[in-house]
This record gives C-alpha cells, sequence and structure tokens, in this order.
C-alpha cells in the first residue's frame, strides 16, 4: 500500500491504494489499483510546510504517519522512536509551562455549529476592527473550562496551546458583549440550523422552564418613564421571587431544551416577571421562527395557563403540562382519589387517565370549548419522597393539632400555614391575619388532611388525546432533566451572580451561557451515544460524566513543549478525558509529538456523526 495524490475537479485529494493482480477478459492476470482508503482533500491536512506529499509517503513507509487515521494500515513499522535531548542547568527549558489543549476540540464544535462562519461573515460586513470571534471563542472557552470575570477571561489567552488571540485591546471584549446581543437571535438560529442540518435535530418534545440569576447590588433597575409617567422601557434587574431565596435583585430566564438536551434557545425578563408571562414572548421571539415540525411543548404547572396552551395549540402544536391537585375542583379531587379505573403497574405505582371537555379563555378572553386527556398516577416514592421533603412541616401540624398549648408560632411558620387558614381569619383584600393571637383555632385541618391526602398523586393534562397515559408519564418526567440544566450553569458554569449591569450585556453573559451549555451537553451526548457508558435512567442526558467531571478532564488535556519542538500531552491517561477522547475518535498514542502532528489532532476530529 502506498499514498497517492490525485486531482478531481482541478483539486488535489490524498488516498491510500494498493495494486492488486486482477484477471482480464483474454484471461491474462494484469495489475490493477485498488482504493484502500479515501483519505481527503490536500489542503486539509497540509501543514504548509515544503515537501508535505513526500514527507506524508516516507512517514506512512515508517509507520508513523503524519495522517494518524492512516496508522491501522501501516504495515511492518520501524521499532519505537527513541528521543533525544538535553536540558541544561540554568536553562529556561527546566521550566514546564503546559497549556491548554482541549479547546481545539471546542473549537472544532463551534465550527460545526456555523459560529466561526458566522463572525466571519458579520464582521466583514459590519468592518469591525477588532477579532470578535476571537474575544467571543476566549468567552466560550472560559465559560466552559475556567468561569471568570469577562476581563479575567481575557487574560486567559496565554493559557492556551496557541493563545486565541493576537494583539489586542482588552476593552473590546465589553464591544463583543454589545456584539453578541445585538446578533442574539441570528446566532441561535445559525447554531439551530446546522444542528438540524449536521446533528438531525428535529424535535418531537421541546421543554420550557424558566430560572433566575441574582446580582449582588443594592437597589433594583428603575424604569424609564414619560412626562406623563408612563413606562417607556422597564428595568431589567428587578426584586422578584428568587430561585434561592435571595433578597437581590434578579434577573429571568425562560429557556428552550430539545429532547435531547441540548439548549434550543433563551429569553430575558425583568426580574419580577411571572413565570406564565414569559412563554408566549419567548415562543414569539425564538421558536416560532425555527421552522420546526410539530412538537410537544413540556412545562410546569407555574407556567402553564391556559391563555399561554391555547396559544400552542393554535400553532399546530402540542402540551404536556402539570396542573395541581390542591387547585382543581372537588370533583377532580375526588376522581383522582377514588380506586375506580386504576391500573396498577406494582405496589408501588397506579395511575388511571379520561378525556375530558373544558370551557377556557384565549390570550384575548375569549371563552374556547377543548378536549384535553387528564392523567393522575400514585407512587409509593414520590409520596415518601414529598413526606421526607415536608417532615418538619408535617410534624409542626400534627403536634399543633395535639398539642395547641406548648409553643408558640413564628412569622416563618405562620407564613406556612397561610394556605390552611379559615376563609374567615384572613382579610381578602389585603390577606392579613384578623387576629394573630387566635391564630391555632384559625388553622382548618380539614385543608390539613387534604394535603396530606394528596401526597404522592400527581396530575398531568395533555392534548394528545391518543397518547398512552403511562407515555405522558414518561415524557412528562424529562422535564427534571432541564431544572439539571440550570444546576449546571448555577454551579459548574458559574452564570451567577452577574457583574454585568446593562440589559444589552446580561443578555449577552446569559446567551454565552447557554453556548457554553451546548457545547457541554453535544461532549456529554458523543459519550452517551458511544455505547462505552451504562444509561443512567435517573440522569439520562449525563450518564457516563457529569458537568463537573467534563470541566475537570478538559483542563487536564494540556500539552507542555520540550526541547527540539516536542511536546508531550499532560494526563492523557486519565480515565475521564480518555473517555472523553475515545467518544470524538481522537487517538493519542503515547509518543512525542510535533507542531504539524497536534495540527492534525483538530483536523481529524469528529463532532457529529
Amino acid at each position: 500500500m502506498y499514498v497517492e495524490c490525485f486531482t478531481n475537479n482541478g483539486k488535489p485529494y490524498l488516498r491510500l491504494v494498493q495494486s492488486v493482480r486482477v484477471t482480464n477478459q483474454a484471461g491474462k492476470k494484469i495489475p490493477q489499483k485498488q482504493v484502500v482508503f479515501n483519505i481527503g482533500p490536500l489542503d486539509r491536512f497540509d501543514d504548509g510546510l515544503p515537501g508535505y506529499v513526500e514527507r506524508l509517503k516516507k512517514s506512512f513507509k515508517a509507520g508513523t504517519p503524519l495522517i494518524p487515521a492512516l496508522e491501522p494500515y501501516c504495515q511492518n513499522p520501524n521499532p519505537a522512536q527513541d528521543y533525544h535531548f538535553s536540558i541544561k542547568e540554568g536553562s529556561p527549558d527546566c521550566f514546564g509551562h503546559p497549556k491548554i489543549f482541549s479547546h481545539v476540540l471546542l473549537e472544532r464544535i463551534l465550527e460545526e455549529l456555523g459560529l466561526n462562519t458566522f463572525f466571519s461573515s458579520y464582521k466583514g460586513f459590519t468592518k469591525l476592527q477588532y477579532d470578535v470571534y476571537g474575544f467571543a471563542k476566549l468567552l466560550l472557552f472560559g465559560r466552559l473550562l475556567n468561569p471568570a470575570s469577562k476581563s479575567a477571561t481575557i487574560r486567559q489567552n496565554e493559557d492556551y496551546y496557541e493563545p486565541v488571540l493576537g494583539p489586542h485591546n482588552p476593552d473590546n471584549v465589553f464591544d463583543t458583549l454589545d456584539f453578541l446581543f445585538a446578533n442574539k437571535d441570528k446566532i441561535i438560529r445559525r447554531i439551530n440550523t446546522n444542528l438540524v442540518k449536521k446533528a438531525r435535530r428535529s424535535p418531537e418534545i421541546i421543554y420550557y422552564d424558566v430560572t433566575n440569576f441574582y446580582f449582588e447590588i443594592g437597589a433594583p433597575d428603575e424604569d424609564v418613564l414619560d412626562e406623563e409617567g408612563n413606562v417607556i422601557e422597564k428595568g431589567l434587574r428587578k426584586k422578584g421571587v428568587c430561585k434561592e431565596e435571595r433578597k437581590l435583585p434578579i434577573v429571568q430566564m425562560g429557556l428552550f431544551m430539545d429532547d435531547e438536551g441540548i439548549p434550543v434557545a433563551i429569553e430575558t425578563f425583568p426580574g419580577n416577571t411571572l413565570d406564565h408571562l414569559t412563554l408566549r414572548k419567548s415562543l414569539e421571539n425564538n421558536i416560532d421562527g425555527m421552522a420546526f415540525a410539530r412538537f410537544i411543548l413540556i412545562a410546569d404547572r407555574g407556567i402553564c395557563n391556559y391563555p399561554n396552551l391555547i396559544r400552542v395549540s393554535d400553532a399546530g402544536n402540542g402540551y404536556i403540562v402539570s396542573k395541581s391537585l390542591l387547585k382543581s375542583t372537588k370533583k377532580e379531587q375526588e376522581w383522582t382519589y377514588r380506586e375506580e379505573g386504576y391500573l396498577s403497574v406494582s405496589k408501588d405505582f397506579k395511575y388511571k387517565s379520561r378525556i375530558v371537555k373544558k370551557t377556557v379563555k384565549d390570550e384575548n378572553g375569549n371563552k374556547r370549548t377543548i378536549e384535553e386527556k387528564v392523567v393522575v398516577y400514585w407512587s409509593r416514592k414520590f409520596q415518601a419522597r414529598a413526606e421526607q421533603e415536608n417532615k418538619k412541616f408535617l410534624d409542626f401540624l400534627k403536634k399543633l393539632e395535639e398539642h395547641p398549648e406548648n409553643f408558640r408560632i413564628t412569622a416563618v411558620q405562620s407564613k406556612s400555614l397561610r394556605k390552611f387558614f379559615k376563609k374567615e381569619c384572613v382579610n381578602e383584600k389585603t390577606g392579613e391575619i384578623l387576629d394573630s393571637s387566635k391564630i391555632r383555632a384559625f388553622v382548618d385541618f380539614d385543608k390539613v388532611a387534604e394535603y396530606k391526602k394528596s401526597l404522592g398523586y400527581y396530575q398531568i393534562v395533555t392534548s394528545e388525546l391518543t397518547m398512552d397515559a403511562q407515555e405522558v408519564i414518561e415524557k412528562y418526567h424529562g422535564l427534571t432533566q432541564i431544572e439539571d440544566q440550570f444546576r449546571v450553569m448555577k454551579s459548574d458554569l458559574e452564570t451567577r451572580p452577574l457583574y454585568v449591569s446593562t440589559p444589552e450585556h446580561v443578555t449577552a453573559h446569559l446567551l454565552i451561557c447557554m453556548i457554553a451549555l451546548i457545547l457541554m451537553r453535544i461532549i456529554q451526548k458523543r459519550i452517551r451515544d458511544s455505547g462505552s457508558v451504562a444509561i443512567d435512567p435517573d440522569a439520562y442526558w449525563s450518564s457516563g460524566l457529569n458537568a463537573g467531571r467534563i470541566q475537570a478532564a478538559l483542563n487536564k488535556w494540556k500539552v507542555d513543549l520540550l526541547p527540539g519542538d516536542l511536546y508531550r500531552f499532560m494526563d492523557a491517561d486519565d480515565p475521564d478525558l480518555k473517555l472523553i477522547l475515545d467518544a470524538f475518535g481522537i487517538r493519542l498514542p503515547p509518543k512525542l509529538y510535533r507542531r504539524a502532528e497536534l495540527k492534525h489532532i483538530k483536523t481529524e476530529i469528529k463532532v457529529f456523526m
């Protein structure tokens, strides 16, 4: 076998061929060329140094090909190479300076998502004088590998094997945030277009949830008013219901995610925006322009009221959402608790369903009659978890009922008890307790009993009338995975606290975090799809390696320059790092590497199969 360079439509290509003898029509054996492996276009591998093709041919014959993909075809390779170099005491070479190499994988993913061409074209169109893509890459690499402030992230430039930025003005990082904000929707669409084309994204399910991130500032943003006191522009950093129970200004973020757990889009809202008021704007600004086929939206009960669900249905899509059992009608609760109609999967799980008609109002206040399937189930595991999570409060209620004279009720306990108060003890206009000294007498223990009875039961409603009830339950449970992605953003990616201040920079920061999460999820998906790990049903999307372990492994993938322009990889045998490399088909034989070989590692990475 030998390497051959040939021309196709005027472009040079490389291939591996061998000579075989075949019998022609006259019965004579003649030599014939047979293609063993199509390597690819020459310009994909050429390192720019003189005589690349000849050097490639010689390296293949020697059993150490410049292109790693040729190694399996090497015959009778030479014995392992001995390396000879010396380091003199006092030489700067006595000190090692390992550089991060994992950014080559992240950069290949960005290229496959089309962001390199997007930034290049827009830089030319807008005639930007700075390297906007270089700054964006640094922000993305830093957010995934070593989260820090924007200025500190730019100072990480020299930490990489090849600095991402050349000579630059660090202040341009804030210009980059402005660029990201101005082109947010275009960037999200470019990513989606390439995921559709290359990763065959066509989600049957789209999850939606809302979280918030806090700012360590004293006062919220003021609204901008006109001369008559009308709101022209709402402030973004507002006091609201913080998911982490911090009394600080927050910003709300809505996140869409596909059925592979890969983010689709984000939308930002002032911190005092109620969750259910975010959905329609998020759909309009993001999903409506994606040209997806029909999908089923899955969200929790705090987001989906019927005006939102009618909006989803009118667009030709479906929905699966949870519905509060305690806020349902008496008839709905009685049907839920009645044993009749339940199908038992085991002694620990049962479910039933029915199709109902109901009259609801759309976003314009018009009455509409709809049909939907109601699915209820009881789970012993779900009940035990709910009882454990509420154990202190349930024990308190029991003591209050049996021995109310033994202790005082704190302000915090009073707040928790509010939903169990009898109507006559609360001012309906202000919500104020009419006589706090008699608070124990005002507790409606029938409501308490109803609350205890509901533990373990769950109610889901869906537009999918023909979908099997168990499938409805299974699909809804995938929503818990989006909550895991929020945890990744808040912990591993350190999305909060936010230190940027303008609405534009806040949105740009969250966009960076979303794209970093996409990179993380693509890596996790490749590991999961590689067949090298067992699928954990409780952590399906992150089976194999969680975000923290991936982050740690990628930080270990470094390369160190030795005398003689030789490079060695650091910790390439780390089990977690090896799992990532194997998932992307990156083979690192135990040897020292030349710069040209390092370049080929990136070109050989296949992001999507």
